[in-house]
């Protein structure tokens, strides 16, 4: 992954919809750097690169952005008894975009949040937002991000050495929720709507600016 920048900027493309909004260069940009902080759920093949979930929404919501910026992508069931959903779109479309300034940095954050990111399914329980990874370096790297963004994160650790030794995490603050969800959000269907559901009932803590 390219290396990102400090440039400032407005926030991106509204946090939360994958609608009401007309293909630009920027967006594109945008898009792109989303799709490849997605990727680190992603396989990259010889000519196209997949991306798999067992949330079939979600999957068919990545193929919606690609179509709808120009780029080929299709969408299947991996095997008859897995409930795993594949997009696969080819490579040339993401090519080799860089994250260099504020808004490619929530996008690639964002992309990255909805792959690999976790939030409680029941919206009634305890607000968290964590980030995981096996590739410590990689995390260490989008933990900066957020810290770039005004978003407290706590350390980045191993929950147990004896159960998985590679396996990495780290915490978005609880009193940065609310910004998380203002400033980076989701374009995940289940995601976003949680995200929405947290900013409603977060109390304000750390709002600060966009």
């Amino acid at each position: 992954m390219r290396r990102c920048g400090q440039s400032a900027g407005k926030a991106g493309r509204e946090a939360g919809t994958l609608r009401d909004w007309t293909p630009s260069s920027e967006v594109v940009q945008l898009s792109r750097s989303y799709l490849l902080g997605a990727m680190h759920d992603g396989t990259v093949r010889a000519r196209t690169l997949r991306i798999s979930q067992r949330e079939k929404a979600y999957v068919e919501s990545l193929r919606e952005l690609i179509l709808e910026l120009g780029g080929r992508a299709w969408t299947y069931r991996e095997g008859r008894t897995r409930d795993l959903y594949v997009v696969e779109f080819s490579r040339s479309f993401l090519g080799t975009p860089e994250v260099r300034t504020r808004k490619d940095m929530i996008d690639y954050v964002r992309g990255y949040f909805d792959a690999e990111g976790g939030i409680p399914r029941d919206p009634t329980r305890e607000p968290y937002v964590f980030f995981a990874q096996k590739d410590r370096r990689d995390l260490a790297e989008v933990r900066g991000m957020l810290l770039l963004l005004g978003i407290d994160c706590g350390r980045l650790h191993n929950p147990s050495r004896r159960v998985d030794p590679d396996y990495w995490r780290f915490y978005v603050r609880r009193r940065s929720i609310r910004r998380f969800a203002k400033v980076v959000g989701s374009w995940h269907p289940r995601k976003a709507a949680l995200l929405r559901t947290m900013l409603q009932s977060t109390p304000h803590g750390d709002m600060g600016s966009t």
